[in-house]
């Protein structure tokens, strides 16, 4: 079945939310994320939670945030773990014990250590064999439950526990792995990018994906408050301004065709995006490290404009 589009009275109705009483730290945005997803459908939902701020934060023994049916993988698995259990959903319809015309919707979360590092094996697997789920990546760009390590989704010259910046190194010294890309290299039934403060794309592309004929994936910005070191309240603007800068272009693939859904008339300097950064600080007044960073935003979104003009996504 269609799902309608959501409006803001329609999200203030919803029913079904992420519940308060969860301990996700003060500004984190992954709740907002959370509930956006699950407020984009009304059809059943089972989900995977990879182990993580989402996890540790939400489900708390004997406690729990979640209304839906809810499962807890290890690190690595969360990919293998909605598989297997989107395998036996279609085994039981198979043999009548789950009714044909009962659809039920499956969806994985995972950040960005355990999608991009510890968990791609399995997701790669997942998407290689065509299972019917939606992936959803909170990326806060680093190991931040365990103590903001660098991970592959570390941009270059953040600076983190592992890769402390100072007079030997300015912070991380590689550019982040382009993990929607490596996705879209398995030419999955639908995968986007998305941020909680362009909401009602995102709601949008959580339809696309579970109306979709086979695997999905969405890369939303998720800032962590303590790992990115900003004032707790310009989370979502933080997620606003990594689209105005072209640091987190708002793109959908579908059928080998490609569409940036949002480009900004006026794009603002990277350097507006790095300011409230803690993590940045030490770059501020590297102004050559700074335009580094800009040319490789610009090169990227080139790229994204060539791909798109290219192939374009048809519906």
């Amino acid at each position: 079945m269609a799902q309608k589009a959501k409006t803001l009275r329609d999200l203030a109705r919803m029913k079904r939310a992420l519940a308060p009483g969860h301990r996700a730290c003060a500004g984190c945005p992954f709740p907002v994320i959370v509930k956006l997803v699950m407020s984009a459908t009304d059809y059943p939902l089972v989900v995977a939670n990879a182990t993580g701020c989402m996890e540790v934060t939400t489900t708390i023994f004997p406690y729990t945030a979640w209304p839906v049916n809810w499962i807890h993988n290890a690190f690595e698995n969360a990919a293998a773990t909605i598989s297997g259990v989107e395998a036996a959903y279609k085994a039981l319809k198979r043999k009548g014990k789950i009714p044909a015309d009962k659809e039920i919707k499956f969806v994985a979360f995972g950040g960005d250590g355990g999608t991009y590092d510890i968990g791609l094996q399995a997701l790669s697997g997942a998407l290689e064999r065509g299972h019917n789920f939606l992936y959803i990546l909170y990326n806060n760009e680093g190991y931040m439950n365990t103590g903001i390590q660098r991970s592959s989704a570390t941009p270059k010259y953040a600076s983190t526990t592992t890769s402390p910046a100072g007079k030997v190194i300015p912070g991380k010294l590689q550019w982040r792995k382009e993990i929607t890309d490596i996705i879209i290299a398995h030419n999955p039934a639908y995968a986007a990018q998305a941020s909680p403060a362009f909401w009602s794309d995102l709601i949008r592309k959580v339809q696309k994906a579970l109306e979709a004929d086979g695997p999905s994936f969405i890369n939303v910005i998720s800032p962590c408050q303590p790992g990115w070191n900003y004032p707790p309240d310009l989370s979502i603007e933080l997620t606003k301004l990594a689209v105005e800068t072209k640091y987190w272009p708002l793109y959908e693939y579908k059928n080998g065709g490609w569409k940036v859904n949002y480009k900004p008339r006026k794009p603002i300097p990277i350097i507006e995006f790095l300011k409230p950064q803690r993590r940045y600080k030490h770059i501020l007044n590297r102004p050559e490290l700074i335009e580094e960073i800009q040319q490789e935003i610009e090169r990227r979104w080139e790229r994204l404009l060539k791909l798109e003009e290219a192939f374009p996504l048809k519906e």
